[in-house]
């Protein structure tokens, strides 16, 4: 036996004191430890890692890298207790990240989406993914975040959520707009009234009252974008991309009234849920809007002539 499961569960321990989930992490590594102890290996070694990580001989290089990253980081803390320990060298598998392009969906095109999620046959079905979709699109919240909102989390008479285990475990606010505390409501009441009693303690439910699952919704997502014409073969709407648009509004709304962006992007930063507000950058997108309402106010300030 290779000894090192007792060294993962204390490895997943210590960092998920730190806020890590890491439940990806915990099943690569029980497979790991499983291989190892196939192979009869005492030790972590730099050819064991790679023999692993290429176990899916069909898979993506990037996909390679991605297995062999979550063992080197396990090597980096076996390391300290056993010296016999290799940390598998970083850049063996050559990789290539492509950010995905955002759909940056215009205000026409979410009112399309919900219109059409408010045609869906179930009423409650209905009433629950254009209230999601709709929340989303005005709030930024992440997918995993609405989908995990209990009843309790919802405070309409104050209209404020409550994310309990944002990234990171961490908790936050997100104040919402009245119109957006009134939708909830009626959501609330419909829901309430085609599904009773519910089955799970969730704001938004399926017509079980069971909490929604993220694959679900991914498909219901995709079928509405492309019976809207939204979705072809080389544009691809994303659930997330009604975060990243909100993001991008936000910023040109505030480009539009004058509003001094390094001043007020750390409470985009904090809405969000980001760390630091260099994670906001991730989501502002070079779009022509908030290129051009940019470079009319440097030419305001530095007085260029047009």
């Amino acid at each position: 036996m290779s000894g090192f499961d007792e060294h993962v569960q204390q490895y997943l321990s210590l960092r998920r004191s730190f806020g890590f989930k890491l439940e990806r992490e915990e099943h690569l590594l029980a497979q790991f430890v499983a291989y190892s102890d196939a192979a009869g290996q005492e030790h972590l070694t730099g050819d064991l890692a790679i023999a692993w990580a290429k176990l899916p001989v069909t898979a993506s290089v990037n996909q390679w890298a991605k297995r062999l990253s979550v063992i080197r980081s396990f090597a980096v803390y076996l390391a300290t207790m056993d010296a016999a320990t290799e940390v598998p060298p970083s850049g063996i598998f050559p990789t290539s990240r492509q950010r995905p392009t955002p759909y940056l969906f215009s205000e026409p095109d979410i009112e399309r989406v919900l219109t059409a999620a408010r045609g869906l046959g179930s009423p409650l079905r209905a009433a629950t993914y254009e209230t999601l979709f709709g929340l989303l699109a005005v709030s930024g919240m992440r997918i995993g975040e609405a989908l995990g909102l209990t009843r309790g989390d919802v405070d309409l008479g104050s209209g404020v959520i409550t994310i309990r285990h944002a990234k990171f475990d961490r908790t936050r606010l997100v104040p919402l707009h009245e119109s957006t505390t009134a939708a909830l409501s009626a959501y609330a009441l419909t829901r309430d009234r085609l599904r009773r009693p519910p089955r799970a303690d969730v704001f938004f439910c399926s017509t079980a009252g069971t909490a929604l699952g993220r694959s679900g919704v991914d498909r219901m997502f995709r079928k509405i974008t492309t019976t809207l014409g939204l979705r072809t073969g080389t544009t691809h709407p994303r659930v997330h991309d009604l975060r990243h648009g909100f993001a991008v509004r936000t910023i040109v709304n505030w480009q539009e009234q004058g509003v001094s962006i390094d001043a007020h992007l750390a409470s985009l930063s904090g809405y969000l849920g980001h760390v630091a507000p260099a994670d906001t950058y991730w989501y502002l997108s070079a779009v022509p809007e908030l290129m051009t309402l940019a470079a009319d106010r440097l030419q305001v300030r530095f007085g260029a002539q047009r």
